[in-house]
């Protein structure tokens, strides 16, 4: 634990070099990976927070809340002083694999709201003004862990009296961190602080044809080949209008009674949705946790850069906190889609009962994000879920495959 609470000390604490200061709002002459600690040149009994740029942060952020509901600039302000540590002088731990120097420009340069180009630290935008902030750093290329024991040398240097008032004396971080390497996350009430990034919805998928040169219709001089004909429908079958292919999510719709509903790349059946949803509780209720402690307990097993279970560890909870984004994102830009009515035509969410060369198959047509083949649900923008989409019972439909065309016959719409 350091002597004091200074920047200096604490790098020192870890066995880290400490470099610097340079004051905030200068260049700091750091290219490499490592650690930054920002400082304030004197401890402050209150938190110097500007209620104008609370409120304007309010503004901008439509999906800011505190305690699940919309904050007035006071209640939000309010929030955050009550986490500032009077006798601390350090405000923000942080750490980067690329440059030190960077990594710092940007955090400057990021509008309060905004998660680019760097959203961390975020609370300190909220201060009347940085001016005299000191900014140290040390070199190292194990980041992670050297973030992480700043940390805990900066919890086990804060005063009993400090953290008696804090709302959530669990978690102990510098004012302007709120969450630790490990997964600890400080429990502020507030949600929705950063501007939610728009989905970039994919492209339609294309085709391209390599022709070699002179090869093109028309270049020897010679007419275009002929167009080849579909085959006409056995006797006794219905000619159906091949389906437009659902996979633009721009123009794709599916009629679901009387309204209608966008499917494509982000459609999901009620079901999907609630699969999704479980797997996120699964995730961030249990797993999370058990990751979280399994990395503590690793942590007191002596030096990290050696300590492999705290690596495997670690591994886990990329992975991990990788799939709960990816869930969060479908889930944030998904349109739930209910399935027609049982007899109606096929739609997502429809199970669909087909002759298949004389074998009675079903299908569950689901979005992509869905598909499972090997039980039965495939998805809308799939050749044989494309075709079925729009059809009623009893028609014949037509799908081309790698191995030639193959024929089904709509029995049931469930």
């Amino acid at each position: 634990m350091p002597t004091d609470a200074g920047a200096a000390s604490l790098l020192r604490s870890v066995g880290l070099m400490a470099d610097g200061p340079t004051v905030w709002g200068r260049p700091v002459p750091a290219q490499g990976p490592g650690v930054v600690v920002l400082e304030l040149p004197a401890p402050l009994a209150s938190a110097p927070i500007e209620m104008t740029r609370v409120g304007k942060w309010i503004e901008r952020v439509e999906t800011l809340r505190l305690d699940g509901e919309r904050p007035t600039a006071k209640a939000l302000a309010t929030r955050l002083a009550s986490f500032w540590l009077p006798s601390q002088t350090v405000v923000y731990i942080g750490a980067t694999e690329n440059s030190i120097g960077r990594r710092v420009t940007a955090i400057g340069r990021t509008e309060l709201g905004d998660r680019r180009p760097a959203s961390g630290g975020h609370w300190l935008k909220t201060l009347r003004s940085l001016d005299g902030i000191k900014v140290w750093w040390a070199a190292s290329s194990a980041t992670e862990e050297y973030e992480d024991a700043l940390l805990a040398a900066f919890a086990e240097g804060v005063p009993a009296a400090d953290v008696a008032r804090l709302p959530d004396a669990t978690v102990i971080l510098p004012w302007a961190n709120l969450r630790s390497p490990t997964g600890d996350r400080r429990a502020t009430g507030l949600t929705g602080s950063l501007i939610v990034e728009p989905t970039a919805q994919p492209l339609p998928p294309t085709r391209i044809v390599t022709v070699p040169d002179g090869d093109a219709d028309g270049a020897r001089g010679a007419p275009p080949a002929p167009k080849r004909r579909v085959p006409a429908a056995p006797a006794g079958s219905r000619t159906v209008p091949k389906a437009p292919p659902l996979v633009s999510p721009r123009t794709a719709t599916a009629s679901t009674g009387s309204s209608t509903a966008t499917v494509g790349a982000v459609a999901l059946t009620a079901e999907g949705e609630a699969r999704l949803r479980a797997e996120l509780d699964e995730l961030t209720l249990v797993k999370r946790p058990q990751v979280i402690a399994r990395i503590r307990t690793a942590k007191e097993h002596g030096d990290l850069k050696e300590n492999a279970e705290y690596h495997a560890a670690r591994e886990e909870q990329s992975f991990l906190e990788g799939r709960v984004q990816a869930i969060e994102a479908r889930l944030r830009s998904a349109v739930i889609v209910d399935a027609p009515a049982a007899g109606s035509h096929v739609g997502l969410g429809s199970v669909v009962t087909v002759d298949d060369d004389g074998e009675t198959v079903a299908y569950t047509i689901v979005g992509a994000d869905e598909s499972d083949p090997a039980r039965g649900r495939i998805s809308s923008s799939s050749p044989v879920g494309r075709a079925l989409v729009g059809r009623n019972t009893g028609d014949d439909v037509i799908v081309a495959t790698p191995a030639g065309e193959r024929r089904y016959r709509i029995l049931e719409i469930g």
